[in-house]
């Protein structure tokens, strides 16, 4: 059966998105999904050519390395825009190379942290509608050493409600037992406030987690740090963002101690739609490439890990929707040739109060002010 690409979101949603692409002082054009709501592409493009070249010299980073960082950083930067406003150049680029070295740092403190390995639980929620197998997940799991359960609507007595409600009863079950470490895959369709397969809103997974995490936690604080969620779906980065603020939020207003957010995986970047191939089988590209890189390609590694997914799973899907420019031997640059290919996946990590503590003076708040219990690290 001849291969065809699709979008895997609901026909009826369309996203608003731009483009650009900037060669900054000769080094590799980068190129991002940047969203009509959330950042425009002039917005983006002046980062690149006012900052980007006064950062990259004072990091001292490969150009590879750097187009992981620079979405990121950009983002921080609108995040606390506030902080950066009033400053001289000098002192603005000194800010965000401070910021930039703060997001390497937690690359480089989380990147051996496994998402897939020897003692690992997976839950997977597959759509229900398309050729999805179990084995995309559970192959995975049986080369891993991991155990695994899997929720999919097959059998035409149950409903989406019914397998959307075992599947929340399972990751319950994995909040609570804090000392296995659980990665939770959802593939399918997806909305920014919604599981899109299962009709299950962000406000519902985020009272599960908070409700479970409760429950057995004799300190009455919030730890859901064994946990692991990866989204492959269209708008999974927003999702994210929107599970890890709810949670946040609740907790606040609950007057509950948050001791740490689960770490979460995006497929696709904000405010952007994801792909899959479709022949005998639906995979999903994000999870196409986990499973290229990870089981097909021998020989395997003993675990796989955070920074696998943000260097080699990233490095890998930057070359959907792009063609790489070669001069001789070299890559120098990469050619935009179908935007609405591109996905740019997205890590978000939990942060602890002594990171928290870094951020501020970083960005040179005072300790009373509040900031996101989580970042964007490419």
């Amino acid at each position: 059966m001849q291969t065809k690409q699709i979008c895997h979101r609901d026909h009826h949603q369309t996203a608003l998105v731009r483009f650009s692409c900037l060669l900054i002082n000769g080094c590799i054009p980068l190129l991002f999904t940047l969203t009509s709501t959330q950042i425009s592409a002039e917005e983006f493009t002046e980062f690149q050519q006012t900052d980007s070249p006064a950062i990259t010299k004072a990091l001292g980073v490969t150009p590879k390395h750097y187009r992981q960082l620079e979405p990121s950083l950009y983002y921080l930067s609108q995040r606390y825009s506030d902080s950066l406003s009033g400053l001289s150049s000098t002192q603005r680029h000194a800010r965000l190379v401070a910021l930039a070295q703060f997001i390497d740092v937690k690359r480089n403190a989380v990147a051996d942290a496994p998402v897939i390995g020897p003692g690992c639980n997976l839950i997977g929620l597959l759509d229900p509608d398309h050729g999805l197998d179990p084995k995309e997940i559970t192959s995975l799991a049986t080369a891993y050493d991991c155990t695994s359960t899997i929720y999919k609507k097959t059998n035409p007595s149950e409903t989406l409600e019914d397998v959307g409600n075992k599947f929340l009863q399972s990751v319950a079950a994995a909040v609570e037992s804090k000392n296995i470490p659980t990665t939770i895959i959802v593939l399918g369709h997806g909305l920014p406030t919604e599981i899109q397969s299962y009709h299950i809103p962000v406000d519902r997974l985020a009272k599960t987690l908070l409700t479970a995490a409760t429950h057995t936690n004799d300190s009455s604080s919030v730890d859901l740090s064994h946990l692991t969620i990866i989204c492959d779906d269209c708008y999974s980065a927003d999702f994210m963002i929107n599970l890890a603020t709810r949670i946040t939020d609740s907790c606040r207003t609950q007057s509950l101690p948050l001791k740490q957010l689960p770490t979460l995986i995006a497929g696709t970047n904000r405010n952007c739609v994801g792909h899959a191939d479709v022949g005998q089988k639906f995979v999903p590209h994000f999870w196409r490439d986990v499973i290229e890189l990870f089981y097909i390609r021998q020989p395997r590694p003993t675990k796989i890990t955070l920074g696998d997914f943000f260097e080699k799973v990233d490095n890998m899907m930057f070359g959907y929707g792009r063609r790489p420019i070669i001069q001789g031997s070299r890559v120098v640059g990469y050619r935009l040739i179908n935007p609405e290919m591109v996905q740019d996946p997205v890590v978000f990590v939990p942060l602890s109060d002594t990171d928290l503590d870094a951020l501020r003076k970083a960005l040179g708040l005072q300790e009373e002010v509040a900031c996101d219990r989580f970042l964007d690290i490419g």
